[in-house]
């Protein structure tokens, strides 16, 4: 009785691994999945949740942002993001929302939020597509005004100057338009110097440029 019990079972059993071999299967992978973005989490950002967890909706996983009015802080160098988070904490840079969330961060906290974005790599923004003039008038001011002095070889920031390669185009233009209205304030000047000297136009067009700009490949 006991074997033809122990058969039945097993019988059982291999009908229901040949009708659902797909679903267990499937749920298989899952959880591989699952605990392999779980380890690659934990290694490269530490257990579960983090600060920059919370960043994700705005500025996009890992710092790379989907959306053209909000930045992508992959690869921003740690000074830079350092700095505007204290000048969104102290107030001396303004928006709704990044205020009252650096106010939260202590000095640690600040530093690796910094740190993490600095690790990440960069992307191109593949979700713009550039007016091909608009494009052509922006690179030849990048070059007639030098960018590359203080944002740094391909414009991918250096110390306190940003990453401006590959940003979203609604926010460069937003920053370029801050700055030559003086709603932002560069405490080096140059900023709203430059960019009150450009015009609405040229301020469009260097962020159609910036926007699409890469990283050329070695």
């Amino acid at each position: 009785m006991r074997n033809k019990i122990l058969l039945g079972i097993g019988a059982l059993f291999v009908v229901l691994v040949g009708v659902y071999s797909r679903d267990l299967i499937g749920l298989y992978y899952l959880v591989d999945t699952f605990l392999t973005t779980t380890k690659a989490y934990e290694r490269e950002v530490g257990t579960w949740p983090q600060i920059v967890d919370g960043c994700n909706g705005c500025h996009g996983a890992q710092g790379s942002s989907q959306h053209q009015r909000y930045p992508s802080l992959a690869g921003q160098p740690t000074a830079y993001v350092t700095a505007q988070l204290h000048g969104f904490a102290n107030g001396k840079r303004l928006y709704p929302t990044m205020g009252p969330l650096a106010m939260t961060l202590n000095e640690d906290e600040i530093k690796h939020v910094a740190d993490y974005y600095a690790r990440q790599l960069p992307v191109e923004n593949r979700w713009f597509v550039p007016d091909p003039s608009l494009r052509e008038r922006g690179q030849k001011l990048v070059a007639a005004g030098a960018c590359v002095a203080c944002h740094g070889e391909n414009l991918m920031g250096q110390v306190t100057f940003p990453r401006l390669a590959g940003q979203g185009v609604e926010y460069l233009q937003a920053q370029l338009d801050a700055f030559a209205e003086g709603r932002r304030v560069d405490p080096s000047g140059s900023m709203n110097t430059i960019a009150a000297a450009l015009s609405s136009d040229d301020r469009k067009a260097l962020s159609h440029y910036l926007a699409a700009f890469a990283k050329p490949a070695k």
